[in-house]
């Protein structure tokens, strides 16, 4: 188990991040983490008190270690870079908010904004994305339904119970 030295700038931070309101609760939990395992506590013991796995206070543990303060914020994700710039979003945004084509829906007129703002509808849901002629589907005449083979019951004659009777 690696031993976590503090300075005494490093200890104020972690203390500063683990008590404000505006840091991710993640990096919060990861200094206060630190500050146990600082404070010469095993992973166990650090584990019970913040309720988490000793597995996790022993990777932080060892990350900190590792690389010190950069060690506790969060590496970067898995996948590909994204295709989409900032202000390629802030293009569609306004447009979708902000401008309406005559002669268009509500629902219409975001889309063909938001189509229309970054030039192909990469950044937006399409109905069929395949090129050439769509699927055929079936009209509501073809299918076959479950009320259409049974004949249609006549309930005019059913009276509610008593109701000939002055009841109900």
């Amino acid at each position: 188990m690696a031993e976590v030295v503090l300075t005494d700038e490093e200890r104020q931070t972690l203390q500063r991040w683990a008590r404000r309101a505006k840091s991710s609760q993640a990096l919060a939990q990861r200094c206060r983490i630190v500050l146990g395992c600082a404070a010469g506590k095993s992973n166990k013991e650090v584990a019970v008190e913040l309720g988490i796995w000793p597995q996790t206070v022993g990777k932080w543990r060892n990350r900190f270690v590792a690389r010190g303060m950069e060690g506790l914020v969060d590496e970067p994700r898995p996948g590909g870079p994204r295709t989409i710039t900032d202000e390629q979003v802030e293009v569609v945004l306004v447009a979708t908010l902000e401008r309406q084509p005559a002669d268009a829906t509500h629902y219409r007129s975001r889309l063909s904004n938001a189509t229309s703002a970054i030039g192909s509808p990469s950044g937006t849901r399409t109905r069929n994305r395949s090129p050439g002629p769509r699927p055929q589907t079936r009209s509501s005449n073809d299918s076959p339904h479950i009320f259409n083979e049974f004949p249609a019951r006549d309930t005019r004659s059913l009276t509610h119970a008593g109701a000939d009777k002055g009841g109900l």
